[in-house]
């Protein structure tokens, strides 16, 4: 088919004017869930976040006009983009709602007169949206502000922003102006006489969508002259190309914010336009080229020669160091022009590794690395360019460094053990902790599981070696520290006894499970020795980098102390005992965020259900479930950190404020 008219564009600009957007009946119907919401919240939110927000490209959208009568208005078929362009509909009806709560009219007339509706056309004309038949009633009803009488995607998505709106403190106008000004769209109009069904065809089924990898290379060989073209392609994007492949766009933009900006995975291609000119195109390639090389070697470690820089690129990536390669980049440069020797290199990366294991293990939020890290080489340059290592110790020290009262402590108590890459992560320790014995011979780790020497699901015979307290201990002990260790006979252990699993791990020649030749029963006394062992190898590991090593934390030991108040997902509410912290956390979770409630509910069978008779002392939730509360204080900070853990929210979304009595 041929496309008549290409070109970028701002949402304000697609959406105002009197039109309507007509999506064909050959659609289907709205089908976004959680996860494309969850993506573009977190897009406008850190737009919202930013002084100077960068354009931001949320995808195409193709449509054509359509015949109609001459009073009506210009009406266009969507035939890409419909889901994107109807959630922001449903956003900007949000924004609309929440200005006239707040009584600013001004604000919610302005986006439903020129962005909702045609405010002076009547009838179906009146709605700048139009989605298929099944789904006009309920979108038409969020429109005008009435209620839905069925449950369906479009009113979950409205339930979901309101949701999200809740927890953040921006201003309705802000997170607007961020989507009409910030959100951009390659805006694609086809020709009247196309076939707009064989169009959606070729787009969702035969099209290969243009990458922004793609766009780059268009972009950089539009600016070389056309006898240039086969030798600069030959030298130096082919071989990019084809050492990166589908990592080239992930490349080009770690390699853009190695000197400090912040360029989002949407936004690659623009963020290189505004770096590109015509004059250094070939140049600006020979450079991305050699740090491609770097890339390709910090990624795929076997591309590495040096066999201690391989190794520590290993270590590094089962971490999820990703969010540091701007900065890694900068550092492999150095090493480069031998502006810091090899040794020098790996203590950076040991540096950098140690600032992720103790973050990791404190369960500081991640979400923060993708903003320090690019900001951290700019730094060094201007205030330490005499001593690179130093200049990293002293930067990363302010950035959430967690010190050693507060690493041993979050060492003996989190779960470690647990779903996505928590498993890689631990095993790392354990496997970094039994190297600190220094083995004259290398262990061969790659054969070697996680074992559970208290099994996940325990046998009667478990339950009474444990004692009463065995739901307790099993809950709250399983996947932490001092319960974990390595063997190549996880499956022949299984659920056996402790002292059959003593006897084969007697047999062990790993030193981590030599500890349990002398122990004759496995409880919760035993699991918190053995972790504050473990944890106490682990502060001298990973030892702390920073000047002042200070005991204060804000995990404590909480047995005599009351709560006075606590956050949770950016809320505030003052409480008046650790009852309350547990109580208000559970309902402000199973109110905002339903589906983690269900998670912890069946993580935490013993403290939360909707059968109270399996409680010794309940306290009811808002959504009919009951807790248990006869706990003691430093039970339920641990229930409630192991709790967040598990629907990976941080310190940064629920802490609590106590003082002494």
């Amino acid at each position: 088919f041929l496309i008549m008219q290409a070109k970028e564009t701002k949402l304000q600009d697609l959406i105002e004017g009197t039109k309507q957007y007509v999506i064909p009946l050959f659609q289907r119907t709205y089908s976004w869930t959680n996860k494309e919401w969850e993506v573009l919240w977190k897009d406008l939110v850190e737009l919202c976040t930013m002084d100077n927000p960068r354009t931001h490209f949320i995808g195409s959208v193709v449509n054509m006009p359509t015949v109609s009568v001459p009073e009506g208005v210009a009406k266009y078929l969507l035939i890409d983009g419909q889901q994107r362009l109807t959630t922001i509909f449903i956003l900007l009806t949000l924004l609309r709602n929440k200005a006239r709560e707040s009584q600013n009219i001004r604000l919610a007339d302005e986006i439903n007169n020129t962005l909702l509706v045609n405010q002076y056309k009547d009838g179906i004309d009146h709605y700048k949206l139009m989605p298929t038949q099944i789904e006009r009633k309920t979108y038409q009803n969020l429109i005008k502000g009435n209620s839905n009488d069925e449950e369906n995607q479009l009113t979950q998505a409205y339930v979901f922003f309101e949701k999200k709106l809740r927890q953040v403190e921006f201003e309705p106008e802000k997170i607007k102006k961020i989507i009409t000004s910030y959100f951009s769209v390659v805006s694609i109009v086809l020709d009247v006489d196309d076939n707009p069904y064989l169009v959606f065809e070729s787009l969702n089924a035969k099209g290969r969508p243009l990458t922004q990898s793609d766009l780059i290379r268009n972009y950089f060989f539009m600016r070389i002259h056309i006898d240039e073209q086969e030798e600069v392609y030959k030298n130096y994007w082919l071989p990019m190309q084809t050492a990166l492949n589908e990592d080239l766009t992930e490349f080009i933009r770690h390699y853009l914010m190695k000197d400090g900006d912040i360029v989002k995975q949407g936004d690659v291609y623009y963020a290189l336009k505004d770096h590109v000119s015509a004059q250094s195109a070939i140049n600006c390639l020979s450079e991305l080229r050699k740090y491609s090389i770097y890339y390709q070697r910090l990624k795929y470690p076997k591309s590495e020669t040096d066999p201690e820089l391989r190794e520590m690129f290993r270590r590094l990536n089962r971490i999820e160091v990703t969010t540091a390669y701007p900065l890694l980049l900068n550092f492999y440069q150095n090493y480069a022009d031998e502006v810091v020797d090899k040794d020098g290199f790996v203590s950076m990366l040991k540096i950098l590794e140690n600032f992720l294991i103790r973050r990791f293990v404190c369960n500081i939020a991640t979400n923060q690395l993708n903003k320090i890290f690019p900001s951290v080489y700019p730094l060094i340059r201007s205030k330490y360019s005499d001593n690179i290592e130093e200049g990293l110790k002293m930067i990363l020290q302010e950035k959430g460094y967690p010190k050693d009262n507060e690493f041993f402590l979050r060492f003996c108590e989190t779960k470690l053990y647990g779903g996505g890459d928590r498993i890689v992560k631990t095993k790392l320790i354990l496997e970094t902790i039994e190297n600190s014995f220094n083995h004259k011979e290398a262990v061969p780790f790659d054969n070697l599981t996680i074992e559970h020497v208290m099994p996940q699901t325990l046998s009667e015979w478990w339950q009474e070696h444990i004692g009463e307290d065995w739901e307790e201990t099993h809950e709250l002990y399983l996947h932490t520290i001092g319960n974990l260790t390595l063997t190549a006979y996880n499956t022949e252990l299984s659920n056996d006894d402790f002292f059959t699993k003593k006897a084969t791990l007697d047999k062990s020649h790993l030193e981590i499970n030599k500890y349990f030749s002398d122990i004759q029963n496995w409880n919760r006394a035993n699991m918190e020795v053995r972790a504050e062992s473990l944890a106490k190898r682990a502060v001298e590991i990973w030892s702390y980098f920073g000047i002042e090593n200070s005991t204060s934390t804000n995990i404590q030991e909480v047995t005599g102390t009351t709560p006075t108040g606590m956050k949770i997902l950016g809320q505030y509410f003052t409480v008046a005992s650790w009852r309350d912290v547990m109580e208000k956390t559970l309902n402000v979770i199973a109110d905002l965020e339903p589906d983690k409630f269900e998670v912890i509910a069946h993580n935490f069978p013993r403290y939360v259900g909707k059968d109270k008779n399996k409680f010794r002392a309940i306290r009811k939730l808002e959504n009919d479930y009951f807790i248990e509360v006869n706990l003691s204080a430093q039970s339920i900070q641990k229930i409630c950190h192991q709790a967040m853990e598990t629907i990976e929210l941080t310190s940064d979304d629920w802490s609590v404020i106590t003082q002494e009595y």
